[in-house]
């Protein structure tokens, strides 16, 4: 098993391929982020990672970009390699941003209303 050297890393993404998401190209998304993190040479700056579904279905496909938090719905691989490319410049793809993290999510508006999260059960 491989342990990456994280001390440069700026920006991790990370890719849903859950099955909404897969059912609307987060390989080929993932593919696509990845190969122009290896293009313009970001290894050391972007690191990725696929989860499983994050509960976001009808943002499909959805990155997240951490550590801001920021969480990105509709990407395309086009998108992705876009993602990248204004994640290295300091920008953001504000056009597709569903939430945004300061001491808590901040929904931008641009996405379906989600359901409330049930309460934890009682040990």
């Amino acid at each position: 098993m491989t342990t990456w050297n994280l001390n440069e890393t700026r920006c991790h993404l990370l890719i849903c391929n859950g099955g909404s998401c897969m059912k609307l190209n987060a390989e080929e998304v993932t593919e696509a982020i990845r190969d122009e993190i290896t293009t313009l040479g970001a290894d050391k700056f972007i690191h990725t990672t696929r989860t499983r579904c994050n509960g976001r279905c009808a943002d499909a496909c959805v990155v997240i970009a951490y550590p801001e938090g920021t969480w990105y719905k509709s990407i395309t691989p086009d998108l992705g390699r876009e993602l990248v490319r204004r994640h290295l410049s300091g920008d953001r793809l504000e056009e597709l941003k569903v939430y945004s993290f300061d001491s808590k999510f901040i929904a931008s508006g641009l996405s379906v209303k989600g359901k409330d999260k049930a309460p934890a059960a009682d040990n």
